[in-house]
Formats: structure tokens, C-alpha cells, sequence
């Protein structure tokens, strides 16, 4: 999973970055030319509180990666080449920022978003409520969820601290009637089938993380010639 790219925005330094842009107000054309949208992308958004691992899933699954220290999140996004309806896309994987001082981040995450996962750490109680606001909201901005994936991901499995058990987050997911899934981004438990699932959950497009590639002319072959009999 090495090959995912990343576009980070971090701090306030980022927010005075946009705000560097000499673009006129009325020059819209300009704008859509610095942050061209892409039509070919299929975009996840992940939510949760600070310091539930969702940063630890996401670098867990584009490049294999694990870091036991925590790095608070603005807003990072990573790339994934994928398959959507046999044809190469890219999957665009939105790290949130756990902080509540960003509301209009959050929105706009909602409404570009196509699919979503709600992460909460097994070992707080409070990060599962946390979800239920963000919850709501996607659901204010999106309207009728049934044709769009959401995932409750109980992260750090892995802990022997529990304080939410398996039962409480497939209770809350079946009442919210989405997908549920426990993970623990540290022993690499459940990662690459959190985003398989989530990529079946689409039922507008047919997605998967396996590409689709060409078969050479010798694999061609190959395949015409198995099961038949040889006359040597």
C-alpha cells in the first residue's frame, strides 16, 4: 500500500496559505482551476474523536504503516488507485480533525463525501457519543442514508481496557443501520476489510481494491489451453 499519496492540512499555517491566494472574489474560473474537482474520484470521509486511531487506520491501510505517537489532525487526505465499474479510479480517503472548532470543515467533508466511517476507541465511552452529533449531521446533509455506506468502527481492539463491549456498537450501528466492524489499527486487525466493506456497501457502482489488469497474450493462451488434452 505504498504507493498512496498524501495532501496535508495542518494547523493555521494552512488556513493563511488559502487565504495567500491573490485571486480576485469574482474570478471563480481561477478558483476551480487551483483545486480541480475530480470526477472519477470516490471520496471517504473518516470522523471521530481525538485520539481514537482514525489517523493509525487510515496510514495502516495506504501504506502499511503503524506510529505509537499521537499527531493531533487538522485535515489530511490520501490516495488509493482502485477499480470502480472496471474502470481505474481513484480512492480519496479524508482524515478529519477530532476537534469541534472547525464545524464548517466538517460539513463541507459531509457534502463531498460518498461514503463514510465513524470511528470511536473501544477504551472510551465518550468517543462513541461523540459520534452521535456527526451522526446526525450527515444525515441532515445527505438525507436518506440507505444507498450510502456508512461503517461504526469500534478502533484499539486490541486493548484489554474495554469500556464499550461488541454488542453496545452493533446495537447503535443496527439502530443507525449502517455496517459495524471492530479494528485495531496497531496489529493491522481488520483494516483492509474495514475499506473492502465499506467499498461493497456501494450499490450505485461496483467498487473494489483489486484492480482489473489486461491479460498478455501468453495468459490468454494459457487459459484456452487448460482442461484440454495434449498430443505429445
Amino acid at each position: 500500500m505504498s504507493g498512496g499519496s498524501r495532501m496535508s492540512i495542518r494547523g493555521s499555517a494552512s488556513v493563511n496559505s488559502r487565504s495567500a491566494l491573490t485571486v480576485p472574489p469574482k474570478d471563480r474560473s481561477v478558483r476551480l482551476r487551483v483545486m480541480p474537482e475530480q470526477s472519477n474520484d470516490y471520496r471517504v470521509v473518516v470522523f471521530g474523536a481525538a485520539g481514537v486511531g482514525k489517523s493509525s487506520l487510515v496510514l495502516r491501510f495506504v501504506k502499511g504503516t503503524f506510529k505509537e505517537s499521537y499527531i493531533p489532525t487538522i485535515e489530511d487526505t490520501y490516495r488509493q488507485v482502485i477499480s470502480c465499474n472496471k474502470q481505474v479510479c481513484t480512492l480519496q480517503i479524508t482524515d478529519t480533525t477530532g476537534s469541534h472548532q472547525f464545524p464548517a470543515m466538517q460539513r463541507l467533508s459531509i457534502s463531498k463525501g460518498h461514503a463514510f466511517i465513524l470511528t470511536y476507541s473501544i477504551t472510551s465511552r465518550q468517543s462513541l457519543e461523540e459520534l452521535k452529533p456527526i451522526y446526525n449531521e450527515i444525515v441532515l446533509i445527505k438525507g436518506d442514508l440507505r444507498d450510502i455506506p456508512v461503517m461504526l468502527v469500534g478502533n484499539k481492539c486490541d486493548e484489554e481496557c474495554r469500556d464499550v463491549t461488541q454488542r453496545e456498537g452493533a446495537e447503535l450501528a443496527k439502530s443507525w443501520n449502517c455496517a459495524f466492524l471492530e479494528t485495531s489499527a496497531k496489529t493491522n486487525y481488520n483494516v483492509k476489510e474495514l475499506f473492502q466493506e465499506l467499498l461493497q456497501l456501494e450499490k450505485r457502482r461496483t467498487m473494489s481494491l483489486q484492480l482489473e489488469t489486461k491479460k498478455t497474450k501468453s495468459q490468454k493462451r494459457k487459459e484456452k489451453l487448460k482442461g484440454k488434452c495434449v498430443v505429445m
